[in-house]
């Protein structure tokens, strides 16, 4: 290659006439060959000088005339130097030509240590010998994997490299660069430096909680730094079973499938390298979700009767056990009393309706809660509200509020009606959907009724029994309806209103109306009324006497049930009765009497009054009887004495009504007025003769 390349050189100096030294390089290494060509450009004799000596003529050969090489086969640190070509053309004109020769050696690491370990925090030193001619420079650099040096690194005059508290940042390749002095010529050794450090353990949670269960897989996951890379290794509460324990590649995640109880404890987690040991701690904490277990779901107790139902709680921690009333949330905490909790048993004497639901026994824990429900089931209650209503021959029942419900819900109800104590009690069950009502019963007759609630548990108690008396079937008119606050009993005549709430659907034909007076063989007197009739007016009836009077509605399907009425006809005064009339005028005319015995008493005594005036005007002075009165003429202390006059008595009135069941909601009724005499006076007093002065 070298021959190559110089043969080159040759050819294209030998078109040029100017006088050059040809060589391969200019600096030549302990030992190599160094081989000159010298080209004078024309013919001559050519010599080599080297620092301006005579080089020896054994190692310089003629090519030709114009040409000459100088061969050294092991140059030497003494070859190094300038080296000219002088040449003496033959026309007699010298010409010389010169280069520069370097000869160098190295330079070499000699035994340099190439990998150094280092521990973290202490200082590092990483020698480079360097050996070689002539002077050689030594420069460190990093390699790519190393961007930058660090603060803490720095080179020595020795060219040793000082890294001051090493980081593991300080670990890579170095390269230590010896290069000849002022030449191109220079030599690379790379150096590895390793940064060990102790392995540490970094845990993501310390305590970790977990609830067991056969989906429940918890992950305790160890990092660890260190160098050179540390080995990991656990240590556990229970033995290591491949089929429940899984470790990642490294080791450094543990995974624990299905998580029971017995997994709970601590976990170790070991980190090894041959500097040192380092473990960690990590504490699982394995919950169990709270479960309540009961001894019944479901109890069916009579009223009166005791239950008790048995709860146990179970969980990790242990959780509290809490019972609680459903039907009104109440926490059923206390140990006595009719409804109490003892030892985890709810207990319940004398129950009654309302103690009736779901009763929910609850464990309350940490993690969470848990619940379970059992229903106590017994006979509902009576019914609070009930009221009842007629109809056309059935009785109708009304709730206003449902009874309670016993816990359960109340699927029908029982109905039961009588005519009278002395009778059975007869019953149909009808849903709690349907209507509750009684059909098929007797038009016009008063039954007892009561109510009783129905549920899975029994029949409750009956309600209170109501008396309703049934109307007519539809068609027929209702009973009329006889007001006895507007009745009117004048002499011996009788007046009422009359009044009909329901024709039946059809129109009334008219009236049927009879009376009688009430005692033994009397005949009763038949009337009939047209169907637009508002009142009943009886006239010319005996006086002192009772009366029985019943009016019954017609239409085209029939006669409602007749009303009775019962009323007195007062006696017969001895004398004609004063009327109203009377009575006021008898009172004015007595006030006018008495207003002119004070006047007369005034003006004849005292010579005042309305009197004395008038008389004063008619006849002067003198005023005629006057004298008399004067003298003292008269009753004692002046008084005008008058005949006696009987003082009529009040009337007096009374009233007796009996109610029957109507057709209406309600009632017929039988009124029974007694009227005492109306006419009635006290015995007539004697006539008294009053005297007068001079009348």
């Amino acid at each position: 290659m070298k021959i190559a390349l110089f043969l080159l050189l040759l050819v294209v100096h030998s078109t040029d006439a100017k006088m050059d030294i040809i060589t391969s390089k200019q600096d030549i290494q302990v030992g190599e060959e160094l081989l000159l060509f010298c080209k004078a450009g024309g013919e001559g004799h050519i010599t080599w000088q080297r620092n301006s000596e005579d080089i020896d003529e054994e190692l310089i050969s003629t090519v030709d005339e114009s040409s000459s090489k100088l061969v050294i086969k092991s140059a030497s640190m003494e070859d190094a130097g300038r080296y000219t070509c002088l040449c003496d053309f033959d026309n007699g004109h010298r010409d010389d030509v010169q280069t520069q020769i370097y000869v160098y050696e190295g330079p070499s690491f000699e035994n340099t240590p190439t990998y150094h370990e280092f521990l973290e925090g202490t200082d590092g030193v990483v020698p480079c010998r360097v050996s070689g001619q002539p002077a050689v420079e030594v420069r460190w650099t990093y390699s790519k994997e190393m961007p930058s040096r660090g603060k803490n690194v720095q080179q020595l005059p020795d060219n040793t490299l000082l890294i001051e508290k090493v980081k593991r940042q300080d670990a890579g390749m170095y390269v230590c660069q010896a290069q000849i002095r002022g030449r191109p010529v220079f030599n690379k050794l790379p150096i590895s430096v390793v940064v060990n450090a102790p392995p540490t353990v970094h845990l993501k949670e310390e305590v970790k909680k977990v609830i067991a269960g056969p989906d429940t897989n918890v992950s305790l996951l160890c990092l660890v730094d260190g160098q050179p890379k540390p080995n990991i290794t656990w240590s556990m509460p229970a033995l290591y079973d491949p089929r429940h324990h899984k470790f990642n590649s490294d080791r450094s995640q543990l995974t624990i499938r299905s998580v029971v109880r017995d997994d709970y404890g601590e976990y170790i987690c070991t980190a090894t390298n041959k500097i040192a040991e380092s473990s960690a701690t990590v504490m699982l904490h394995v919950f169990e979700t709270p479960e309540v277990s009961l001894s019944v779901e479901q109890q069916n107790v009579s009223v009166g009767e005791s239950v008790a139902v048995a709860c146990n709680v179970s969980g990790l921690p242990q959780p509290d056990l809490h019972w609680i009333n459903k039907r009104n949330g109440q926490t059923l905490d206390s140990p006595s009393g009719r409804i109490r909790v003892e030892g985890g048993i709810l207990m319940i004497d004398s129950v009654v309706p309302s103690d009736g639901g779901l009763y929910s026994c609850m464990a309350v824990g940490s993690i969470g809660n848990a619940s379970r429900d059992v229903a106590i089931h017994t006979q509902p209650g009576p019914p609070p509200y009930l009221s009842v209503s007629p109809g056309p021959a059935s009785v109708f029942f009304s709730l206003k509020t449902p009874p309670i419900s016993g816990g359960t819900p109340i699927t029908n109800f029982i109905l039961q009606w009588r005519q009278n104590a002395a009778e059975k009690w007869q019953e149909v069950t009808v849903p709690a959907s349907d209507t509750l009502a009684v059909t098929s019963l007797m038009p016009y007759t008063l039954y007892t009724v009561r109510l009783a609630a129905l549920n899975a548990a029994g029949r409750g108690q009956f309600s209170n029994a109501n008396s309703v008396r049934t109307l007519g079937i539809r068609g027929e008119p209702d009973s009329p309806v006889l007001s006895c606050d507007e009745m009117k009993v004048v002499g011996n005549s009788f007046f009422i209103p009359l009044k009909q709430t329901d024709h039946g659907g059809t129109p009334l034909l008219h009236y049927n109306l009879r009376y009688r007076e009430d005692k033994d063989r009397a005949e009763w007197k038949k009337k009939q009324l047209s169907s637009n009739t508002d009142s009943i007016t009886l006239i010319d009836l005996n006086f002192g006497a009772d009366y029985q009077l019943e009016v019954a509605a017609i239409n085209a399907n029939g006669s409602s049930l007749p009303v009775k009425f019962n009323f007195t006809i007062a006696e017969k005064p001895v004398r004609n009765g004063m009327t109203k009339g009377s009575v006021a005028g008898i009172v004015m005319v007595i006030f006018l009497v008495i207003f002119l015995l004070v006047d007369a008493t005034c003006c004849y005594r005292n010579r005042c009054g309305l009197l004395m005036s008038i008389a004063v005007k008619l006849f002067g002075q003198k005023v005629p009887g006057l004298k008399g009165f004067e003298e003292g003429e008269g009753g004692p202390n002046g008084e005008v004495k008058m005949n006696g006059m009987s003082t009529p008595r009040g009337d007096r009135r009374q009233m007796e009504v009996q109610t029957l069941p109507s057709k209406e909601g309600g009632a017929l009724t039988e009124v029974t007025c007694d009227k005492a005499s109306l006419t009635k006076h006290e015995k007539t007093q004697p006539d008294r003769n009053v005297p007068a002065a001079d009348a």
